[in-house]
């Protein structure tokens, strides 16, 4: 087995303008190619490929262009409006292309001097500076021919240098196309079987990989086991020695249980190596007394370790969960698995957690390692994780499945302090601006499975965004 290939998001961006204008009014083209290289500039990052087209001002260049576009296998294209221009040199380019479109809709600057303008002296040259500006008239030819064709658009409004808006939301835009990107170049594990009778859960896995465009691979158990048993003790050695330095070991876990813990956190790394893997979801129970239970109550440990490590992993066979907390960690913000469980009335707060796993890298401090005498629900007992989300903003996210549809759950808040239960369990407190009543009552009118990722900051707009480019609705709660 391999990984997917690494590749990187590539964005497309083509200025359009109108031929006729360039030897009516000298010097304006060459203006206008310099505008372009500007959004050029802004659409640079390390990890983005930029094919720029330049100006296309006829619909031949435009029908090129969408066969340039298409062999440069493009994931988004940036259409920067300069001038006027006919709709017949936009169409032919994103029909061709056949990605989500973003319109910039720049003009030079903010204001024009119509002082300066109006003593140029020139009917000619006020036109040809007039035309420099008029980046907004052919907006509705656009919109419209777009709409006709049954093309989705979207919109940056703004100035061209120095607006902040701009810039926030051209990142948000790349963002969300490489968040996208990578979850089509993402292979999802999925090992052992659905929790037995959680409805809400069984994922259809085809209806996953057409929205999302994941490799879905089904794993062994028996796999992971003889992984297991073919460790050396210095594999297993060094793996204890990485969960002493990144976990706070307490006093009551014993050397035995934490070697257990080592060695099924190196065969799940193992594991995930040997498949090109980039996220996971799992769930077994087993017969008491087996390998495969010893290993399955051994698991909360390396499974958290994968999730900090860039490789989510959702327990209780969560597909959809193990998506969005890839989006989430993709995204930067982490992607914890939990759930809500309660709530505290006299502080308005929802209390949300789980057994695990965590990602320990968006915990509040050092996340601990405390021993469970029994696993609620399932098989055994062994090692857990006991966090809190780092305090401050927060957004969670659900991927939801209705009606053989696939859409994204959002919502913003705010991870505070305060008790929790201690109990080895991850465990927040969150507050939201609509209140804990009226958000559990919003979240749930939504029909989620009863699972989300939990990230930090607020990043609801790009994940609007993403959805704005996957074609998925977005349901934001607050």
């Amino acid at each position: 087995m391999a990984a997917i290939a690494p590749s990187k998001l590539r964005v497309g961006l083509f200025g359009i303008g109108l031929d006729a204008y360039w030897p009516q009014f000298e010097g304006l083209e060459d203006r206008l190619k310099s505008y372009v290289d500007v959004v050029h500039n802004k659409l640079k990052r390390d990890d983005v490929e930029v094919i720029s087209l330049g100006l296309i001002d006829t619909p031949e260049k435009a029908v090129q262009a969408g066969h340039d576009f298409r062999s440069a296998d493009v994931d988004v294209i940036f259409l920067y409006v300069t001038t006027y221009a006919v709709s017949s040199t936009v169409l032919p380019v994103v029909r061709r292309a056949g990605v989500p479109v973003v319109i910039l809709n720049l003009q030079p600057v903010a204001s024009i001097d119509l002082a300066s303008f109006n003593a140029l002296g020139s009917r000619a040259k006020m036109t040809g500076e007039w035309l420099a500006h008029c980046a907004a008239c052919p907006l509705p030819e656009i919109a419209n021919v777009f709409t006709r064709a049954g093309i989705d658009f979207h919109q940056v409004t703004g100035v061209l240098e120095g607006d902040a808006h701009v810039d926030a939301e051209i990142e948000d835009w790349i963002e969300a196309a490489r968040v996208g990107h990578v979850m089509a170049h993402t292979k999802l594990g999925v090992m052992g079987r659905y929790y037995n009778g959680m409805l809400d859960i069984y994922s259809d896995m085809a209806l996953q990989s057409a929205a999302f465009g994941t490799i879905i691979e089904v794993l062994e158990f028996d796999e992971l086991a003889a992984i297991r048993s073919s460790l050396t003790d210095a594999e297993i050695g060094e793996t204890l020695v990485r969960i002493k330095a990144e976990f706070d070991i307490q006093s009551d876990c014993s050397e035995v249980e934490l070697r257990r813990a080592a060695s099924t956190a190196a065969a799940l790394f193992k594991m995930v190596e040997h498949h090109g893997l980039g996220s996971m979801a799992y769930y077994y129970e087993s017969t008491p007394g087996t390998v495969h239970e010893d290993i399955i109550t051994s698991v909360i440990l390396g499974c958290s370790m994968l999730t900090a490590s860039g490789v989510p992993v959702a327990g209780e066979y969560e597909v959809k969960n193990a998506q969005a907390m890839k989006i989430m960690d993709t995204f930067g913000v982490g992607g914890s698995f939990t759930e809500y469980y309660a709530m505290d009335y006299v502080d308005d707060v929802v209390m949300m957690g789980h057994d695990g796993p965590g990602h320990t890298q968006i915990a509040q401090g050092k996340t601990k390692v405390r021993p469970l005498e029994v696993y609620h629900g399932k098989v055994g007992a062994g090692l857990s994780v006991e966090m809190s989300v780092q305090h401050g903003p927060i957004t969670c996210l659900s991927v939801v499945e209705l009606g053989g549809k696939v859409s994204l759950l959002v919502a913003e808040g705010e991870s505070v302090p305060g008790p929790i239960l201690e109990i080895g369990n991850t465990n927040s407190r969150y507050r939201f601006d609509i209140g804990a009543r009226q958000f559990v009552e919003a979240w749930n009118a939504a029909a989620p499975a009863h699972h989300c990722a939990i990230g930090v900051g607020h990043i609801a707009k790009r994940l609007e965004k993403l959805g704005a480019l996957l074609g998925l609705d977005v349901i934001r709660v607050c």
